[in-house]
């Protein structure tokens, strides 16, 4: 269901919250922390983006940036980013192509119902643009953590 390891990343063009287009092209040179989640200023959202926020520095220092990807608006990227001091770009894909380039968009289950969203992915995209690692179902109190241990 996911993009493999060793596949290469697929482009994307996606404005982050203050409505700037960013491309994968972009990026090319650094590692890339490409991590894709449901919904700005939910619990696991939340947690997850503040645990990078709270890591951040070692990301820097293993010379990877981080792009957060959700079908948010960038005005709802904004409120998110500003109300938990998040450092890293926020990227508004709102018609999900991208998530569905990514192979995150697809049928979930909640409380007996079914609907279409995103799934809780990240992609570690290395300096080429090839995806160097895939982490699937993600608990957010917990990736971070476990991304920095792959780094070390």
């Amino acid at each position: 269901m996911y993009l493999s390891v060793g596949e290469k990343a697929p482009d994307f063009n996606l404005p982050d919250e203050n409505g700037d287009i960013h491309n994968l092209k972009d990026y090319f040179g650094q590692h890339i922390l490409l991590y894709f989640y449901p919904k700005d200023d939910t619990p696991g959202c939340t947690t997850e983006a503040c645990n990078f926020r709270d890591d951040y520095s070692s990301y820097q220092n293993a010379n990877v940036v981080i792009l957060g990807v959700s079908p948010d608006t960038p005005a709802s990227h904004k409120k998110f980013q500003e109300k938990y001091q998040l450092p890293f770009t926020l990227l508004a894909d709102e018609n999900h192509q991208v998530c569905e380039s990514y192979q995150v968009w697809g049928l979930k289950k909640s409380f007996g119902k079914e609907y279409d969203g995103v799934h809780r992915t990240t992609y570690l995209i290395d300096p080429e643009g090839t995806i160097q690692e895939v982490f699937q179902k993600v608990s957010p109190a917990k990736h971070s953590a476990q991304v920095l241990e792959l780094l070390e």
